[in-house]
């Protein structure tokens, strides 16, 4: 059965769409079939972060010309399944957002995981990748207006009955002017998924048009967004062995 997952901010530039991008490519490491797309009409990012900026077939054609969504998927070189957006501003004319849902469903089936990547804020495009995941994941900063704004989107959430599964903390410097950890998962009272750390591979990633999870796999922010994809994914995490002491062992057998 698919699994339909978007991942939303209540406040643009806080890393959302680096967080699509990751958590698909790292759950495409965890074994599952995954498909991601931009359903961000008006100011969408996905294909620039993986460099596929115009492509013939867009989600814009499929929710303008009732295109079939097959003809937008684009295969990117690290196995990902993409539909992009076009960044071409009449492109925009025309869209209705609300066909992302029968969208969806034609593609229900052809992937384990399908992750939407929806527009910042709590406009009808919001609202309408809320209104078809299975699940919500919540992106924020650790700043007061990105919380806030992240606590509208979850409220928001709640009305159309859309369970979020929790939040995460992005470009975290662990400064003292930062909200504490655990203010923040009061003021949103839902978990905090994973925390990733700021971390310069990521720009130097966006910029080479490849997830930070096949930039460099074993930077801080990689291992954040793999062990997210673990839990996503249902992998258990095996608890370390700890050896008794030698003398304690003889002991135990003398």
């Amino acid at each position: 059965m698919t699994r339909i997952l978007t991942v939303i901010s209540g406040k643009g530039g806080v890393g959302k769409t680096t967080t699509v991008s990751n958590l698909g490519a790292a759950l495409l490491q965890k074994g599952k079939n995954v498909i991601i797309l931009d359903a961000n009409v008006t100011t969408p990012n996905l294909s620039l972060h993986l460099g596929i900026p115009f492509y013939p077939t867009t989600i814009h054609d499929v929710l303008r010309k009732d295109r079939d969504v097959n003809e937008a998927i684009y295969h990117h070189p690290s196995g990902l399944r993409i539909v992009p957006a076009s960044l071409s501003i009449d492109a925009m004319k025309d869209v209705n957002v609300k066909k992302l849902e029968r969208v969806l469903w034609n593609l229900l089936g052809q992937a384990d995981i399908i992750i939407v990547d929806a527009a910042a804020g709590l406009g009808k495009e919001a609202q309408a990748a809320i209104d078809v995941a299975d699940e919500l994941i919540i992106v924020t900063n650790p700043e007061l207006p990105a919380v806030t704004d992240a606590l509208k989107t979850i409220r928001l959430a709640e009305d159309y009955g859309t369970k979020v599964m929790g939040a995460i903390v992005n470009r975290f410097r662990g400064k003292s002017y930062e909200l504490p950890l655990d203010e923040i998962e009061d003021m949103l009272e839902v978990p905090i998924l994973t925390i990733i750390p700021e971390d310069l591979s990521i720009p130097k990633s966006i910029s080479l048009k490849v997830p930070v999870v096949n930039y460099r796999p074993g930077c801080r922010s990689s291992l954040r967004f793999k062990r997210l994809a673990g839990k996503i994914a249902g992998e258990r995490r095996r608890r370390a062995r700890i050896k008794k002491p030698w003398f304690k062992r003889f002991f135990k057998w003398s």
